[in-house]
Protein backbone atom coordinates (compact mmCIF):
# COMPACT_ATOMS: atom_id res chain seq x y z
CA UNK A 1 0.00 0.00 0.00
CA UNK A 2 1.31 3.41 -0.92
CA UNK A 3 1.92 5.51 2.21
CA UNK A 4 -0.14 8.65 2.54
CA UNK A 5 1.80 11.89 2.23
CA UNK A 6 1.98 14.04 5.33
CA UNK A 7 -0.50 16.89 5.34
CA UNK A 8 0.93 20.24 6.41
CA UNK A 9 -1.35 23.02 7.60
CA UNK A 10 1.17 25.29 9.34
CA UNK A 11 4.60 26.63 8.36
CA UNK A 12 7.02 28.90 10.20
CA UNK A 13 8.91 31.03 7.67
CA UNK A 14 11.47 33.82 7.55
CA UNK A 15 10.93 36.71 5.14
CA UNK A 16 13.13 39.70 4.39
CA UNK A 17 12.57 42.61 2.05
CA UNK A 18 15.41 43.69 -0.21
CA UNK A 19 17.74 46.51 0.84
CA UNK A 20 17.42 49.83 -0.93
CA UNK A 21 20.25 50.95 -3.23
CA UNK A 22 22.59 53.79 -2.33
CA UNK A 23 22.06 57.24 -3.78
CA UNK A 24 24.60 59.44 -5.59
CA UNK A 25 25.16 62.66 -3.60
CA UNK A 26 27.01 64.56 -6.35
CA UNK A 27 24.08 64.32 -8.75
CA UNK A 28 21.34 64.00 -6.14
CA UNK A 29 20.70 60.47 -7.43
CA UNK A 30 18.20 58.24 -5.63
CA UNK A 31 18.86 54.56 -5.03
CA UNK A 32 16.29 51.96 -6.08
CA UNK A 33 13.80 50.70 -3.51
CA UNK A 34 14.31 47.15 -2.26
CA UNK A 35 11.83 44.50 -3.41
CA UNK A 36 8.89 43.39 -1.25
CA UNK A 37 7.94 39.84 -0.28
CA UNK A 38 4.29 39.11 -1.07
CA UNK A 39 2.22 36.14 0.07
CA UNK A 40 -0.38 35.34 -2.59
CA UNK A 41 -3.16 32.73 -2.66
CA UNK A 42 -3.09 30.38 -5.64
CA UNK A 43 -5.29 27.45 -6.60
CA UNK A 44 -3.77 23.95 -6.52
CA UNK A 45 -1.00 25.07 -4.17
CA UNK A 46 -0.33 23.43 -0.80
CA UNK A 47 1.91 24.29 2.13
CA UNK A 48 3.60 20.94 1.61
CA UNK A 49 4.55 21.92 -1.94
CA UNK A 50 5.83 25.25 -0.66
CA UNK A 51 8.03 23.52 1.90
CA UNK A 52 9.38 21.01 -0.62
CA UNK A 53 10.20 23.80 -3.07
CA UNK A 54 11.89 25.89 -0.36
CA UNK A 55 13.33 23.56 2.32
CA UNK A 56 15.05 26.43 4.15
CA UNK A 57 11.71 28.27 4.49
CA UNK A 58 13.59 31.56 4.01
CA UNK A 59 12.35 34.05 1.43
CA UNK A 60 14.16 37.25 0.46
CA UNK A 61 13.40 39.87 -2.18
CA UNK A 62 15.85 41.53 -4.55
CA UNK A 63 17.99 44.54 -3.57
CA UNK A 64 17.55 47.95 -5.17
CA UNK A 65 20.25 49.13 -7.55
CA UNK A 66 22.59 51.97 -6.63
CA UNK A 67 22.22 55.32 -8.34
CA UNK A 68 24.85 55.72 -11.05
CA UNK A 69 26.11 58.46 -13.32
CA UNK A 70 24.19 57.12 -16.30
CA UNK A 71 21.12 56.01 -14.27
CA UNK A 72 20.36 58.62 -11.64
CA UNK A 73 17.26 56.76 -10.43
CA UNK A 74 18.33 53.28 -9.37
CA UNK A 75 16.22 50.33 -10.52
CA UNK A 76 13.97 48.85 -7.79
CA UNK A 77 14.69 45.36 -6.50
CA UNK A 78 12.60 42.47 -7.73
CA UNK A 79 9.62 41.49 -5.58
CA UNK A 80 9.43 37.92 -4.26
CA UNK A 81 6.02 36.26 -4.54
CA UNK A 82 5.23 33.28 -2.28
CA UNK A 83 2.27 31.18 -3.39
CA UNK A 84 0.08 29.63 -0.71
CA UNK A 85 -3.24 27.75 -0.89
CA UNK A 86 -6.48 29.73 -0.43
CA UNK A 87 -7.47 29.81 3.24
CA UNK A 88 -4.06 30.72 4.67
CA UNK A 89 -3.87 33.17 7.55
CA UNK A 90 -0.63 35.10 8.01
CA UNK A 91 0.39 35.92 11.58
CA UNK A 92 3.45 37.21 13.39
CA UNK A 93 5.51 35.08 15.75
CA UNK A 94 3.60 36.58 18.71
CA UNK A 95 0.25 35.51 17.21
CA UNK A 96 -0.80 38.90 15.84
CA UNK A 97 -2.85 38.36 12.68
CA UNK A 98 -1.42 40.28 9.73
CA UNK A 99 -3.85 39.25 7.01
CA UNK A 100 -5.73 36.48 5.23
CA UNK A 101 -5.43 34.94 1.77
CA UNK A 102 -8.92 33.50 1.51
CA UNK A 103 -9.40 33.25 -2.25
CA UNK A 104 -7.06 32.96 -5.22
CA UNK A 105 -5.50 36.36 -5.91
CA UNK A 106 -5.68 37.63 -2.33
CA UNK A 107 -2.27 38.78 -1.13
CA UNK A 108 -0.59 39.93 2.06
CA UNK A 109 2.66 41.90 2.39
CA UNK A 110 5.09 39.61 4.18
CA UNK A 111 8.13 41.92 4.33
CA UNK A 112 8.65 45.41 2.95
CA UNK A 113 11.72 46.42 0.97
CA UNK A 114 13.94 49.24 2.22
CA UNK A 115 13.84 52.77 0.78
CA UNK A 116 16.48 53.79 -1.70
CA UNK A 117 19.15 56.18 -0.51
CA UNK A 118 18.38 59.87 -0.96
CA UNK A 119 18.68 63.22 0.83
CA UNK A 120 16.47 62.04 3.69
CA UNK A 121 18.72 59.01 4.36
CA UNK A 122 22.10 60.57 3.71
CA UNK A 123 22.07 58.71 0.37
CA UNK A 124 22.42 55.39 2.15
CA UNK A 125 19.91 52.68 1.19
CA UNK A 126 17.73 51.40 4.01
CA UNK A 127 17.66 47.68 4.89
CA UNK A 128 14.48 45.73 4.20
CA UNK A 129 12.31 44.57 7.09
CA UNK A 130 12.83 41.00 8.34
CA UNK A 131 9.99 39.01 9.87
CA UNK A 132 9.30 35.54 11.15
CA UNK A 133 5.77 34.55 10.22
CA UNK A 134 3.34 31.68 10.60
CA UNK A 135 1.40 30.56 7.54
CA UNK A 136 -1.63 28.73 8.92
CA UNK A 137 -4.14 26.98 6.67
CA UNK A 138 -7.73 27.19 7.82
CA UNK A 139 -9.94 25.31 5.41
CA UNK A 140 -12.85 27.21 3.94
CA UNK A 141 -15.91 25.00 3.54
CA UNK A 142 -19.65 25.41 3.97
CA UNK A 143 -19.93 22.47 6.36
CA UNK A 144 -17.43 20.98 8.81
CA UNK A 145 -17.90 17.42 10.10
CA UNK A 146 -17.23 17.29 13.85
CA UNK A 147 -16.89 14.00 15.68
CA UNK A 148 -14.78 11.46 17.50
CA UNK A 149 -12.67 9.04 15.47
CA UNK A 150 -14.60 6.20 13.84
CA UNK A 151 -17.96 7.97 14.13
CA UNK A 152 -18.50 7.46 10.40
CA UNK A 153 -17.59 10.93 9.14
CA UNK A 154 -15.63 9.62 6.17
CA UNK A 155 -18.41 7.19 5.28
CA UNK A 156 -20.90 10.05 5.40
CA UNK A 157 -18.71 12.22 3.20
CA UNK A 158 -18.50 9.43 0.62
CA UNK A 159 -22.26 9.03 0.75
CA UNK A 160 -23.16 12.71 0.26
CA UNK A 161 -20.44 13.64 -2.23
CA UNK A 162 -18.02 12.29 -4.79
CA UNK A 163 -15.08 12.47 -2.39
CA UNK A 164 -13.30 9.19 -1.69
CA UNK A 165 -11.64 9.46 1.73
CA UNK A 166 -10.11 6.37 3.28
CA UNK A 167 -12.71 4.37 5.23
CA UNK A 168 -12.00 1.57 7.71
CA UNK A 169 -13.32 0.22 11.00
CA UNK A 170 -10.64 1.68 13.24
CA UNK A 171 -10.04 5.14 14.74
CA UNK A 172 -7.99 7.90 13.12
CA UNK A 173 -8.70 6.85 9.54
CA UNK A 174 -8.78 10.54 8.61
CA UNK A 175 -5.38 12.03 9.38
CA UNK A 176 -5.78 15.06 7.13
CA UNK A 177 -8.80 17.09 6.00
CA UNK A 178 -10.80 15.95 3.00
CA UNK A 179 -13.17 18.17 1.01
CA UNK A 180 -16.26 16.83 -0.74
CA UNK A 181 -18.94 18.62 -2.74
CA UNK A 182 -22.67 17.89 -2.40
CA UNK A 183 -24.31 18.28 -5.81
CA UNK A 184 -28.04 19.06 -5.96
CA UNK A 185 -30.37 18.61 -8.93
CA UNK A 186 -30.73 22.38 -9.42
CA UNK A 187 -26.92 22.75 -9.74
CA UNK A 188 -26.48 24.01 -6.18
CA UNK A 189 -23.20 22.88 -4.63
CA UNK A 190 -22.23 22.76 -0.95
CA UNK A 191 -18.70 21.97 0.22
CA UNK A 192 -18.16 19.61 3.17
CA UNK A 193 -14.90 19.18 5.08
CA UNK A 194 -14.17 15.85 6.76
CA UNK A 195 -11.78 16.81 9.54
CA UNK A 196 -9.52 14.56 11.65
CA UNK A 197 -11.39 13.11 14.62
CA UNK A 198 -11.27 14.88 17.95
CA UNK A 199 -10.36 13.21 21.22
CA UNK A 200 -10.78 14.38 24.78
CA UNK A 201 -8.18 17.06 25.47
CA UNK A 202 -8.14 18.46 21.93
CA UNK A 203 -8.59 21.99 23.28
CA UNK A 204 -5.26 21.47 25.11
CA UNK A 205 -3.73 20.36 21.78
CA UNK A 206 -3.79 16.66 22.72
CA UNK A 207 -3.90 14.35 19.71
CA UNK A 208 -4.50 16.36 16.55
CA UNK A 209 -5.99 19.06 18.79
CA UNK A 210 -5.56 22.50 17.31
CA UNK A 211 -4.87 21.05 13.85
CA UNK A 212 -8.52 20.02 13.87
CA UNK A 213 -10.07 22.94 15.68
CA UNK A 214 -8.53 25.67 13.53
CA UNK A 215 -10.25 24.20 10.45
CA UNK A 216 -13.65 24.50 12.13
CA UNK A 217 -13.28 28.28 12.37
CA UNK A 218 -14.16 29.07 8.75
CA UNK A 219 -17.01 26.65 8.19
CA UNK A 220 -20.54 28.04 8.11
CA UNK A 221 -22.27 25.00 9.64
CA UNK A 222 -21.02 22.53 12.25
CA UNK A 223 -22.31 19.03 11.47
CA UNK A 224 -21.77 16.85 14.54
CA UNK A 225 -21.51 13.14 13.74
CA UNK A 226 -21.76 10.62 16.60
CA UNK A 227 -21.98 6.86 16.81
CA UNK A 228 -25.32 5.89 18.37
CA UNK A 229 -23.42 3.23 20.35
CA UNK A 230 -20.97 5.70 21.87
CA UNK A 231 -17.18 5.75 21.59
CA UNK A 232 -14.16 4.14 23.23
CA UNK A 233 -10.73 5.25 22.02
CA UNK A 234 -8.94 2.15 23.37
CA UNK A 235 -9.61 -0.72 25.81
CA UNK A 236 -7.90 1.16 28.65
CA UNK A 237 -10.05 4.28 28.16
CA UNK A 238 -13.53 4.96 29.51
CA UNK A 239 -16.33 4.18 27.06
CA UNK A 240 -18.53 7.20 26.46
CA UNK A 241 -22.20 7.02 25.57
CA UNK A 242 -23.51 8.87 22.53
CA UNK A 243 -24.81 11.66 24.76
CA UNK A 244 -21.50 11.96 26.60
CA UNK A 245 -19.77 12.11 23.22
CA UNK A 246 -21.91 15.08 22.20
CA UNK A 247 -21.19 16.85 25.50
CA UNK A 248 -17.42 16.27 25.18
CA UNK A 249 -17.35 17.55 21.58
CA UNK A 250 -19.29 20.60 22.75
CA UNK A 251 -16.89 21.12 25.66
CA UNK A 252 -13.73 20.83 23.55
CA UNK A 253 -14.94 23.42 21.04
CA UNK A 254 -16.07 25.68 23.90
CA UNK A 255 -12.64 25.52 25.56
CA UNK A 256 -10.84 26.23 22.29
CA UNK A 257 -12.96 29.16 21.09
CA UNK A 258 -16.44 29.70 22.60
CA UNK A 259 -17.67 31.91 19.75
CA UNK A 260 -17.54 28.90 17.42
CA UNK A 261 -20.67 27.68 19.19
CA UNK A 262 -22.55 30.63 17.70
CA UNK A 263 -22.39 28.90 14.35
CA UNK A 264 -25.46 26.95 13.17
CA UNK A 265 -25.21 23.28 14.11
CA UNK A 266 -26.81 19.97 13.21
CA UNK A 267 -26.46 16.53 14.75
CA UNK A 268 -26.23 13.30 12.76
CA UNK A 269 -26.60 10.11 14.81
CA UNK A 270 -24.89 7.45 12.73
CA UNK A 271 -24.80 3.61 12.64
CA UNK A 272 -28.52 3.18 13.19
CA UNK A 273 -28.16 -0.17 11.40
CA UNK A 274 -26.20 -1.62 14.35
CA UNK A 275 -28.02 -4.16 16.59
CA UNK A 276 -27.67 -2.06 19.76
CA UNK A 277 -29.27 1.02 18.17
CA UNK A 278 -32.76 -0.19 19.12
CA UNK A 279 -31.80 0.33 22.77
CA UNK A 280 -29.39 3.28 22.64
CA UNK A 281 -31.31 5.56 20.24
CA UNK A 282 -34.52 5.96 22.34
CA UNK A 283 -32.46 6.98 25.37
CA UNK A 284 -30.40 9.47 23.38
CA UNK A 285 -33.54 10.84 21.73
CA UNK A 286 -35.15 11.37 25.15
CA UNK A 287 -32.17 13.27 26.52
CA UNK A 288 -31.90 15.47 23.44
CA UNK A 289 -35.62 16.25 23.62
CA UNK A 290 -35.13 17.42 27.22
CA UNK A 291 -32.44 19.84 25.99
CA UNK A 292 -28.68 19.52 26.08
CA UNK A 293 -28.32 22.02 28.92
CA UNK A 294 -30.79 20.18 31.19
CA UNK A 295 -29.48 16.69 30.43
CA UNK A 296 -25.83 17.75 30.64
CA UNK A 297 -26.38 18.95 34.21
CA UNK A 298 -26.27 15.29 35.26
CA UNK A 299 -22.77 14.80 33.82
CA UNK A 300 -19.48 15.16 35.74
CA UNK A 301 -18.17 18.73 35.81
CA UNK A 302 -15.24 17.95 33.49
CA UNK A 303 -17.62 16.77 30.77
CA UNK A 304 -20.33 19.38 31.21
CA UNK A 305 -20.34 22.23 28.66
CA UNK A 306 -21.14 25.64 30.09
CA UNK A 307 -22.44 26.83 26.76
CA UNK A 308 -24.50 23.99 25.26
CA UNK A 309 -24.57 23.82 21.48
CA UNK A 310 -27.99 24.34 19.89
CA UNK A 311 -28.89 21.87 17.16
CA UNK A 312 -31.29 22.97 14.45
CA UNK A 313 -31.89 19.35 13.42
CA UNK A 314 -31.11 15.88 14.77
CA UNK A 315 -31.05 13.22 12.05
CA UNK A 316 -30.63 9.48 12.77
CA UNK A 317 -28.98 7.73 9.80
CA UNK A 318 -26.99 4.81 8.53
CA UNK A 319 -24.44 6.35 6.20
CA UNK A 320 -23.41 2.90 5.02
CA UNK A 321 -26.77 1.14 4.56
CA UNK A 322 -29.58 3.68 4.23
CA UNK A 323 -29.37 6.04 1.22
CA UNK A 324 -32.73 7.62 2.08
CA UNK A 325 -31.41 8.79 5.45
CA UNK A 326 -28.38 10.31 3.68
CA UNK A 327 -30.73 12.22 1.37
CA UNK A 328 -32.47 13.62 4.45
CA UNK A 329 -29.13 14.87 5.73
CA UNK A 330 -28.42 16.60 2.41
CA UNK A 331 -31.82 18.30 2.47
CA UNK A 332 -31.46 19.43 6.09
CA UNK A 333 -27.93 20.77 5.49
CA UNK A 334 -29.13 22.88 2.59
CA UNK A 335 -32.14 24.17 4.52
CA UNK A 336 -30.01 25.02 7.55
CA UNK A 337 -27.48 26.95 5.48
CA UNK A 338 -30.23 28.85 3.69
CA UNK A 339 -32.02 29.79 6.90
CA UNK A 340 -28.87 31.15 8.50
CA UNK A 341 -27.47 32.79 5.38
CA UNK A 342 -26.71 36.50 5.77
CA UNK A 343 -29.44 38.64 4.15
CA UNK A 344 -28.51 40.47 0.95
CA UNK A 345 -27.16 43.95 1.64
CA UNK A 346 -29.31 47.05 1.33
CA UNK A 347 -27.37 48.80 -1.44
CA UNK A 348 -28.72 52.25 -0.60
CA UNK A 349 -27.66 51.79 3.02
CA UNK A 350 -24.22 50.54 1.93
CA UNK A 351 -23.70 53.55 -0.33
CA UNK A 352 -24.85 55.93 2.39
CA UNK A 353 -22.46 54.45 4.95
CA UNK A 354 -19.59 54.40 2.48
CA UNK A 355 -20.07 58.15 2.09
CA UNK A 356 -20.07 58.60 5.88
CA UNK A 357 -17.17 56.22 6.58
CA UNK A 358 -19.25 53.38 8.04
CA UNK A 359 -18.17 50.75 5.52
CA UNK A 360 -14.91 50.26 3.68
CA UNK A 361 -15.07 48.21 0.44
CA UNK A 362 -12.08 45.98 -0.34
CA UNK A 363 -12.12 44.26 -3.73
CA UNK A 364 -15.09 41.88 -3.60
CA UNK A 365 -15.29 41.96 0.20
CA UNK A 366 -16.68 44.56 2.56
CA UNK A 367 -15.15 45.22 5.95
CA UNK A 368 -17.74 46.49 8.42
CA UNK A 369 -16.74 49.13 10.94
CA UNK A 370 -17.91 49.69 14.52
CA UNK A 371 -21.48 50.65 13.66
CA UNK A 372 -22.71 47.10 13.04
CA UNK A 373 -20.35 45.19 15.28
CA UNK A 374 -22.29 42.82 17.48
CA UNK A 375 -25.58 43.12 15.57
CA UNK A 376 -25.33 39.68 13.98
CA UNK A 377 -25.77 37.59 17.09
CA UNK A 378 -27.94 34.59 16.53
CA UNK A 379 -31.42 34.46 17.99
CA UNK A 380 -32.33 31.79 20.57
CA UNK A 381 -33.53 28.59 18.92
CA UNK A 382 -36.24 26.12 19.72
CA UNK A 383 -35.45 22.55 20.67
CA UNK A 384 -33.95 20.59 17.77
CA UNK A 385 -36.19 18.90 15.24
CA UNK A 386 -35.82 15.13 15.39
CA UNK A 387 -35.94 13.95 11.79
Amino acid sequence: MKPRTKFIDKLFVYMKGGAGGNGLPKLNGIGGKGGDVWITAKENQTLRKLKLQNPSQRFTAGVGEHSRKFRIQGEPGEDRVIHVPPGVQVSAADGTVIGDCNVAGDRVLGARGGDGGGPHTGYIGRPGTARQLYLTLKLIADVGLVGFPNAGKSTLLRAVSRARPKVASYPFTTMSPEIGIIHYSDMRQISVADLPGLIEGASRNIGLGHSFLRHVERTQLLLFVVDVNGFQLSPDRVKRSAFETIAILNREIELYKPELLEKPAMLVVNKMDSPAAAETWPELKRRLAEGLDASAAQLPADLRPRRPVQFDHVVPISARCDPESVERVKAKVRACLDIHAAPPPDLEEVHRRMRTGGVVALHNRTVDMEHDRGHRRRQPRKLPQLA
